[in-house]
């Protein structure tokens, strides 16, 4: 708000003692200037929201909004890995994730929502989600699924690990593999 536009909110008789030198009128324009970045702040704010176009530092605020914090909430014994984790989802990444967080939530424990999460954290095609996982005498192991990555995500190894444990069913076990090409 500007000077006048406080200047109306007070009664009559202390908006004719505003003059220029006076305690009201420093008063007046001190309030201006404290309320300037809030003002800034709150024209800008649709760009908040928009996980395209939020600043890098308000993302982690953004992704909590979309459960996508509990990858990255740390505990003392998981710090390291957390700053890991961080460093490898670069902030487009972790934009594409908010983007399709909806969608991730709704496929929740599913094939296609795990392969979807690996694809979009990752950025790379070619996850395979095998729920059909057989012993040597060719019987279905049961509540067992096989992830097979490209050997591009390899580096990211970490960070999968961490999604897959948190995608799948907490009953189901799983054998994580990268292809050898």
């Amino acid at each position: 708000m500007k000077h006048q536009e406080f200047k109306q909110l007070l009664p009559e008789i202390f908006q004719r003692t505003d003059q220029p030198g006076s305690p009201l009128y420093g008063l007046l324009q001190a309030v201006e200037g404290l309320s300037e970045p809030a003002e800034l702040i709150l024209q800008q704010l649709p760009v908040y929201f928009d996980p395209y176009a939020t600043p890098d530092n308000f993302l982690p605020f953004l992704a909590s909004w979309v459960d996508l914090d509990r990858f990255f909430t740390s505990t003392p014994s998981s710090a390291a890995t957390d700053k890991e984790l961080l460093r490898q989802l670069d902030s487009g990444r972790l934009r594409e994730l908010i983007v399709a967080a909806t969608r991730l939530s709704k496929l929740r424990g599913t094939a296609a929502g795990l392969q979807l999460f690996l694809e979009t954290a990752t950025g790379i095609q070619g996850f395979i989600i095998d729920e059909n996982v057989l012993q040597e005498n060719n019987d279905v192991i049961p509540f067992h699924i096989k992830i097979s990555a490209p050997k591009a995500a390899q580096k990211y190894q970490v960070m999968i690990e961490r999604i897959i444990e948190q995608e799948k069913p907490v009953y189901v076990t799983h054998y994580l593999e990268f292809s050898p090409h």
